[in-house]
């Protein structure tokens, strides 16, 4: 008893080495040994992130690079292969989930998304070698740069109309000098944005926003138009290579079989986005060239906003008169046919109607989520509109805007108010506004 009260008393100034001799059973000599040994390094298991992975190898035929030190830190890591070896998700992929944080403790989540399918980049990789300079592999950068069109963007101060012209991009078909200023003074992949001249952007700069242009405008709607302004956009994060970061939302699919009050609400909500893309202090005109289950996407709160802009036309009308140049849709070249047929059919601005883009949700998307949910008569008079509008409103249905006002005046007394229903509760309790 007397060694091991003399024990505690001979280390007691050594908190480790009292820790360790009543963990050993008060043997001095273990408990110096153990301290005195060297501990083992934790090794923290991390993602291999490659360059291939992110499309980095590719650039500047790429996004960006943004949030490249977000990647490479582990403050956006892939929310369904968080496991013990950290591995990578398959890169065939078009888009992923992930988490997100600014200070390692709270985190959200976002979308990771390719611009297209990594199928479609190859195909298109390999068609800008083989047209431009025979070969099967080259320098995608060395390639483009070389390009008649890509020699004009350098050249120029301002992006003007026929710097874009024959670029498949619905955002482009009907470009008004006020829309390309807006692009480059909201162009979120440099650091000093803000003028509508091009000197702030580098020879890389540019390509980056020409083959973003080309590929996919849908990283660019969202910085030009982002969401803390009221735009029904998810938030732009920023980007790395060929993949994009923003905002995390469900698709609209995944409700297609809601209860028939959430129903009622996202329908609702889907007429207010459709009304705003069409009337908006702005005086653009929003239409979709085509819509599906993927087009919309639904908050965690329950709002609902534009999931994927890829296919959004944009008319100025303000500039209207100036943007409708059939011949624009003549001129093509490499950048016009990355992802899409070269021959394809380009609707022209003067036939896009009001109704379009209702139209279009009549057909493709209201069915699903209304048909079958509601009690008679309420569902024949939702069916009723359906079809109607389905088939383009007929004659003398009025325009689109009141048939919006038509369907909302049905659905309204379908909503209800609760905590499911986070973006509008607890105000819609207080307020019809809600």
């Amino acid at each position: 008893m007397g060694r091991w009260i003399c024990c505690l008393c001979s280390r007691a100034a050594d908190p480790l080495m009292l820790l360790l001799v009543l963990a050993l059973g008060c043997n001095p000599s273990t408990a110096a040994a153990a301290a005195a040994s060297p501990s083992v390094p934790h090794v923290k298991p991390s993602y291999s992130f490659g360059r291939t992975f992110l499309g980095l190898d590719k650039c500047n035929a790429c996004i960006g690079t943004s949030i490249c030190k977000k990647f490479f830190k582990e403050e956006i890591r892939f929310d369904t292969w968080l496991s013990s070896h950290l591995k990578l998700p398959p890169s065939s992929l078009l888009s992923y989930s992930g988490n997100y944080t600014d200070d390692a403790k709270s985190w959200r989540l976002v979308d990771i998304t390719r611009l297209t399918s990594k199928y479609q980049h190859d195909r298109a990789d390999k068609r800008i070698c083989t047209s431009l300079l025979r070969t099967r592999s080259c320098s995608l950068e060395r390639a483009l740069r070389r390009t008649q069109r890509f020699q004009k963007w350098l050249r120029a101060k301002r992006l003007t109309p026929d710097l874009v012209q024959g670029l498949p991009s619905p955002l482009l078909r009907c470009p008004s000098q006020r829309l390309l200023d807006r692009i480059v003074r909201r162009y979120a992949e440099v650091p000093d944005a803000g003028s509508i001249y091009m000197d702030h952007l580098t020879d890389r700069d540019k390509l980056r926003l020409l083959y973003t242009l080309a590929v996919n405008s849908h990283p660019i709607l969202l910085q030009i138009f982002p969401d803390v302004e009221g735009w029904p956009f998810p938030r732009y994060l920023g980007s790395c290579g060929r993949l994009l970061v923003s905002a995390s939302t469900r698709p609209l699919r995944d409700f297609f079989g809601a209860a028939p009050e959430v129903a009622a609400d996202l329908a609702l909500q889907l007429l207010a986005v459709l009304r705003s893309m069409a009337t908006n202090d702005l005086n653009y005109f929003f239409y979709f060239t085509h819509v599906d289950a993927g087009t919309f996407g639904v908050f965690s709160n329950g709002h609902l906003f534009i999931r994927d802009a890829s296919t959004l036309g944009v008319i100025d009308k303000e500039e209207a008169g100036s943007q409708l140049i059939d011949g624009q849709q003549e001129y093509k070249d490499i950048f016009s046919c990355l992802t899409v047929d070269c021959q394809s059919a380009l609707v022209p601005c003067d036939s896009i109607r009001d109704q379009h883009s209702l139209v279009m949700v009549c057909q493709d998307l209201l069915p699903k989520l209304l048909s079958g949910k509601f009690l008679s008569p309420v569902q024949e008079s939702i069916d009723a509109f359906l079809e109607r509008c389905a088939r383009g409103l007929g004659d003398g249905g009025g325009g689109a805007s009141e048939a919006m006002a038509e369907l909302a005046g049905i659905l309204k007394p379908l909503r209800s108010c609760d905590s499911r229903f986070a973006y509008r509760y607890p105000d819609c309790r207080y307020s019809d506004k809600y």
